[in-house]
C-alpha cells in the first residue's frame, strides 16, 4: 500500500532524513518509533508532501506520489492526522467532519458522520459543540474522525497518544484496532512503546534521521539492546 525508498529531506542546510525506507502493507498497522527529534514527524510530513523530499521515491497504492502537492496526495486516498491536530475551533464537531468529506473511492471503507460517531461515541454527544470547547482527547478523536471522512485507504497518525489521559489512550488503541478491521493501512509515529505494542504489527526505529531497526513487535520485545540504545530516555 505504501512504500518509501531512499528518502532524504532537509530543513535548510540541515540533513534531517538520510535514506529512510519503510513499507506498509494493506490492512497493516506499522509504528515508527524514536526519541524526540529523531525524524518521525518529518518522515510523515515528507510522505504527505508538507516537506519536499530532496531525494527518494514514495509510492502509494501503486502510484508515485513524491513531487505531488499535499492536496493531490490526500485526494489519492492518503490521510494525515497531524500532531498539533489543527481542528477548526470556531466550527462545530459536525461541521469539522463535513470539511473533511470526500467522495467514496474504490478499495477503501466509506465513512459517514454516523459511522465515525460509532468509532468515537464521545463525539456523538457533542455534535453541535464548537471544536474549541472540546478537550485535548476529544480534539484528537475529532481530527482522526475528520480524516476518515475523506475515505482514505491509508492513514498517517503523528503521535496519536501524546498528552492524553490513560483512558483516552485506551480509546485510541481500540479505534486503531477498529480501523485495521475495516481494512485500513495505518502508519503511526510514537514514543509510547506500550501503546505501540498494543496496536502495531511491525515497527521501525529511527534515530538521527536513519533507520536503525525493522521487525515485528515480538522481535522488538525480544531485543532489549535495541530498546535500550534507541528508545530509553
Amino acid at each position: 500500500m505504501l512504500s518509501v525508498r531512499g528518502l532524504n529531506a532537509y530543513y535548510g542546510r540541515a540533513h534531517i532524513l538520510a535514506d529512510v525506507a519503510l513499507e506498509v502493507a494493506t490492512g497493516e498497522v506499522v509504528v515508527l518509533l524514536g526519541r524526540n527529534g529523531a525524524g518521525k514527524s518529518t518522515t510523515l510530513k515528507s510522505i504527505i508532501g508538507l516537506v519536499r523530499p530532496a531525494r527518494g521515491e514514495i509510492e502509494f497504492d501503486g502510484r508515485r506520489i513524491d513531487g505531488l502537492e499535499p492536496y493531490e496526495i490526500a485526494q489519492a486516498g492518503l490521510g494525515y492526522v497531524p500532531e498539533d491536530r489543527r481542528i477548526f475551533t470556531e466550527l462545530t464537531v459536525l461541521e469539522n467532519l463535513e470539511v473533511g468529506r470526500q467522495p467514496p473511492r474504490p478499495n477503501a471503507p466509506v465513512w459517514t458522520a454516523e459511522k465515525v460517531f460509532g468509532l468515537f461515541p464521545n463525539l456523538a454527544t457533542m455534535q453541535d459543540r464548537t471544536g474549541g470547547r472540546t478537550s485535548g482527547g476529544e480534539q484528537q478523536m475529532l481530527t482522526i474522525a475528520r480524516t476518515l471522512m475523506g475515505n482514505p485507504s491509508c492513514v498517517l497518525l503523528d503521535e496519536p497518544s501524546e498528552g492524553l489521559a490513560p483512558v483516552v489512550v485506551d480509546q485510541m488503541a481500540q479505534a486503531i484496532g477498529a480501523l485495521k478491521r475495516q481494512g485500513l493501512s495505518v502508519l503511526l509515529s510514537e514514543q509510547n512503546l506500550h501503546f505501540a505494542t498494543e496496536v502495531s504489527d511491525r515497527a521501525y526505529i529511527i534515530e538521527k534521521g536513519q533507520m536503525r531497526f525493522s521487525g515485528t513487535m515480538a522481535e522488538l520485545a525480544a531485543n532489549a539492546d535495541v530498546r535500550a540504545q534507541y528508545l530509553a530516555v
